[in-house]
């Protein structure tokens, strides 16, 4: 089995596993609980019924005592028939009651200070009806209207108004619970369900990966057994995309190296020919020299020589610039790059107070606009790219207008950095923007110095950075060269 394979499976177990104990681990909670929301469930219901009871006894109570008042006020039977139903019922309701409570302590040790005070109250009333009914009046009238009785029905309304606030209590109580494990299951099932979704989605993204690796592998052995012609045919054209781009450089390598050469060959011709001339004069052997010999000698001595040899001397002089400058960018090629932290707003601000002398010389200005605040980059390539786009700016500078040179710095995408510099300048004329950068190449007014290797050098560097550089500009109102750099270079230089 591959190490691809392997993994596959240990990683599938291992989701797998996990989905599992998610699982359990939500049906335990779950059922836990359930069974606690049942438990509160009927602790409530049983305190809503001690709660019904108390106050069903307590209507029952007042029910009692109407109907006995009315039968002592009225001496009619009718309002008995409240009073004895009610009675019978009493009694029930307190058996119930007392059986309701029994496991609510509280309540429990009240019930029989309950049953006496009711039990005190029946023969308070069964008394009164039973004076009413013996014909003595007064005598029941008199009961009623003493503290007895409603001193007992105070009572008794207490202990069940008590009752009742204890079971509003309990109620309110199991009701949080209630609440509060709804909420706990709502969350857990939530919580789980966004767990499963996660060991599934990688199970799924594993899945996914091997199935891609398999067709990319797969995909990779077709092209590698079907498509050889086609690979040999592009790594042909890769490679005559290079050569021709090395035949360019040769060419213009060997262009601008030749015409020193050439200079160099037609001014040796001269010197030997006013070397003839300065030999018939100098090495006559005492032969008489003819006035034409002379004027010719002295003439290659004060004119044809130092004339030579300057044009001579300022080939070679050329020719050395311009192998210095090959050499130049060919050392910039073989720099070991070395990425670190470049904060750009200093290092804009360090670049151009070096050259703002020379802007404010002219009444010009410079404006910065820093939106990406840093790079991972190579700092000196950097450094050497802004300083060369800077002083061109300057070098080239219209002649009827202070300079004005704007620097914006802003992301390009997730991984590019774009930093424009912007001028007022002279401009390029359009069919030259590709053109400056070619070595050894200038394009406009030539009365400057210059060999053309700047924006040459300056697009090596780029590249060397991963990045690119191009022109924007129009002949006679400016231009703006825009560096493309990656945001993190050392990323680029690890692959």
């Amino acid at each position: 089995m591959s190490a691809t394979q392997t993994g596959f499976v240990r990683s599938t177990l291992l989701f797998l596993l996990i989905g599992t104990a998610i699982l359990i681990g939500i049906i335990v909670a779950t059922f836990g609980l359930v069974e606690r929301t049942q438990a509160t469930f009927e602790y409530i219901l049983q305190e809503r019924n001690i709660r019904r009871m108390a106050a069903d006894l307590m209507q029952k109570l007042t029910d009692a005592e109407t109907g006995q008042r009315g039968f002592v006020i009225t001496q009619d039977e009718l309002f008995l028939e409240p009073y004895e139903s009610a009675v019978g019922a009493i009694r029930e309701e307190v058996d119930r009651l007392a059986t309701a409570v029994a496991d609510r302590p509280v309540k429990a040790a009240q019930m029989d200070r309950l049953r006496d005070r009711i039990r005190g109250k029946l023969a308070e009333m069964g008394q009164a009806i039973n004076l009413m009914r013996s014909g003595e009046q007064a005598q029941a009238v008199e009961l009623i209207q003493s503290d007895v009785g409603r001193e007992l029905m105070d009572d008794i309304r207490s202990m069940l108004d008590q009752f009742k606030e204890l079971s509003d209590a309990n109620v309110d109580r199991g009701t949080e619970a209630q609440i509060s494990a709804t909420q706990q299951l709502q969350w857990i099932t939530v919580g789980g369900g966004i767990a499963i979704i996660a060991v599934m989605g990688g199970a799924i993204l594993v899945v996914a990966q091997h199935v891609r690796a398999l067709a990319a592998s797969r995909r990779e052995v077709e092209v590698l057994n079907e498509g050889l012609e086609a690979r040999v045919a592009e790594r042909t054209e890769d490679l005559m995309q290079a050569n021709q781009e090395i035949q360019r450089f040769a060419y213009i390598v060997t262009h601008d190296l030749r015409a020193p050469l050439v200079n160099i060959m037609g001014f040796t011709a001269e010197l030997d020919a006013s070397l003839k001339s300065l030999q018939a004069y100098v090495l006559n052997d005492g032969k008489p020299v003819s006035e034409e010999e002379i004027r010719e000698a002295r003439l290659a001595a004060s004119e044809d020589l130092p004339e030579a040899i300057g044009f001579i001397r300022s080939s070679t002089k050329k020719m050395d610039g311009l192998i210095n400058a090959i050499l130049k960018i060919s050392r910039d090629g073989r720099r070991q790059l070395k990425p670190e932290i470049v904060e750009l707003q200093p290092l804009l601000e360090t670049i151009t107070n070096s050259v703002y002398h020379q802007i404010s010389e002219s009444d010009g200005s410079i404006d910065i606009d820093i939106k990406a605040t840093r790079l991972n980059t190579d700092r000196l390539s950097v450094e050497q790219i802004l300083g060369n786009l800077f002083d061109n700016a300057i070098k080239y500078k219209h002649p009827q207008r202070p300079l004005t040179l704007a620097v914006r710095t802003a992301p390009e995408g997730r991984h590019m950095v774009r930093i424009e510099v912007e001028d007022n300048g002279r401009g390029v004329a359009e069919q030259d923007h590709e053109r400056i950068f070619e070595l050894f190449r200038r394009a406009g007014q030539q009365d400057q110095s210059g060999e053309g290797i700047g924006l040459a050098h300056v697009r090596s560097l780029a590249r060397n950075l991963g990045g690119e550089i191009t022109v924007q500009s129009r002949l006679g109102e400016g231009s703006t060269f825009v560096l493309r750099l990656p945001s993190d270079l050392s990323r680029l230089v690890r692959s």
